[in-house]
């Protein structure tokens, strides 16, 4: 009696140990899978064939239930099945988001840079990537421009073009303190004095791009908030201009006459707006068709400007031709012009001077009076005529360009613009709002 009884005892033993073993294994298998949940910025997809983590951690604490009843065969081939369905788990580094992948598709336009896909694993975060990006630009620091020369040497190398403040250029090589760089059809050299690069260009390249969201619906509601409950600030026109302040989910935050407000991604298209370098040629062919532009502006201006008054109710307005004088000049007719209209309203869509117009309206309606002819539209007004250097190089009758609005700048640092529907046409200093570009018609 007594050897049965230590053989069934052995017996007993052995099956205690095996089942022990099981649990272990199962448990094992539980924490290998969970150890590769999903980390930040990391994105886990399941096949058809695949199954979540969860309904795993589920199916191996329900063997271990059953571990008791079952023999040690089927629990080690359920248990093999639960871990052979862990190894189906894969992680998918997401690509690089709609943001990173515009604005350094914009670079890319700008300056011929290569931008390299942020979709593999071995990259970390967007902004990592956009950074390192950043490092291989070279950006121009200066009051006006650099020039770009063939050679690195101001003595032997010619000038090729110029690289202006605070546009961008992809950095190529280094030779003995200049940059070799290539930026829209230019590639040459800037001393490096005058550039940043590398760890330097990284914070200044964010500022230097410009982001743009451009209107593509007839009539785009700006509001007070990311909602379509939010209250409506103001109206913007199709094809208009707005300078992004920041990006939300389906929703961008712009900036307009009224203030910031929101507006959905779904009627705006993104962009981001950097300076290129200039050849030599472009730069001639430029200046000839601006050149060519004012002289039929001031032609035009000369042969159509209005000599008939205009009257509305018991207010009477001098004509465009009144201003016009041989000592001064057609800009500053033009400014003197637009301001006898202060103090008239503010319509959305309309173009009529004593009426009513918006800002392009207002804008295109005054220079209708000079015989020349602008777009409705304030983003267009940002390519019309030729660029002014800055404020402080403006004169009375230029256009004075914002996100979303336009003004004619009347001298001493103020425009005349029609502003709001609540203050109408108005008189603001210039500088009241971030100027995007200042345009000289005459």
């Amino acid at each position: 009696m007594r050897k049965p009884f230590v053989q069934l005892t052995a017996l007993s033993m052995v099956a205690a140990m095996t089942f022990t073993n099981l649990n272990i294994t199962a448990y094992a298998s539980s924490n290998k899978v969970t150890s590769v949940l999903p980390q930040a910025g990391i994105t886990y997809a399941l096949g058809s064939n695949q199954v979540s983590l969860s309904n795993l951690q589920e199916t191996v604490e329900t063997e271990k239930a059953e571990a008791e009843a079952a023999s040690s065969t089927s629990k080690s081939a359920a248990t093999t099945e639960a871990i052979n369905s862990s190894d189906t788990v894969t992680n998918v580094t997401p690509l690089a988001s709609t943001l990173s992948d515009r604005i350094l598709s914009d670079i890319q336009s700008a300056t011929g840079a290569v931008v390299k896909s942020a979709g593999t694993e071995e990259e970390t975060t967007d902004e990592n990537s956009e950074d390192e990006l950043f490092k291989t630009l070279v950006i121009a620091k200066v009051h006006d421009y650099v020039n770009v020369r063939d050679l690195p040497s101001e003595e032997d190398g010619e000038i090729i073009g110029k690289l202006y403040d605070k546009s961008v250029g992809t950095f190529i090589e280094e030779d003995n303190g200049w940059y070799k760089i290539k930026s829209g059809s230019v590639e040459g050299y800037v001393k490096a004095e005058y550039c940043v690069t590398g760890d330097d260009a990284v914070d200044f390249a964010k500022e230097v791009g410009t982001r743009i969201a451009t209107v593509t619906t007839t009539t785009l509601k700006v509001r007070g908030g990311a909602s379509l409950d939010a209250e409506v600030l103001g109206l913007v026109p199709i094809e208009d201009q707005l300078v992004v302040e920041e990006e939300l989910d389906g929703w961008v935050k712009v900036s307009i006459e009224e203030g910031d407000g929101y507006v959905s991604m779904d009627y705006v298209t993104l962009s981001t707006e950097f300076v290129k370098a200039e050849s030599k040629a472009e730069e001639e062919a430029r200046l000839a068709k601006e050149r060519a532009a004012r002289e039929a502006a001031t032609k035009a201006a000369k042969a159509n400007t209005k000599s008939s008054s205009e009257s509305s109710g018991s207010k009477s307005y001098n004509s465009a031709g009144s201003y016009t004088t041989a000592t001064s000049s057609i800009g500053s007719a033009v400014a003197q012009f637009a301001q006898q209209f202060v103090g008239n309203p503010y319509v959305y869509g309309g173009t009529s001077l004593t009426n009513g117009a918006d800002c392009s309206g207002f804008v295109m309606s005054v220079y209708q009076n000079f015989g020349v002819s602008l777009p409705h539209s304030s983003g267009a007004d940002r390519s019309v005529g030729a660029a002014v250097d800055g404020l402080a190089n403006a004169q009375p009758g230029d256009i004075v360009c914002y996100s979303g609005h336009v003004a004619i700048y009347i001298g001493n640092g103020q425009i005349v613009h029609a502003s709001t529907a609540k203050t109408g046409i108005k008189i603001s200093n210039a500088d009241y709002r971030t100027i995007l570009a200042v345009r000289r018609i005459f």
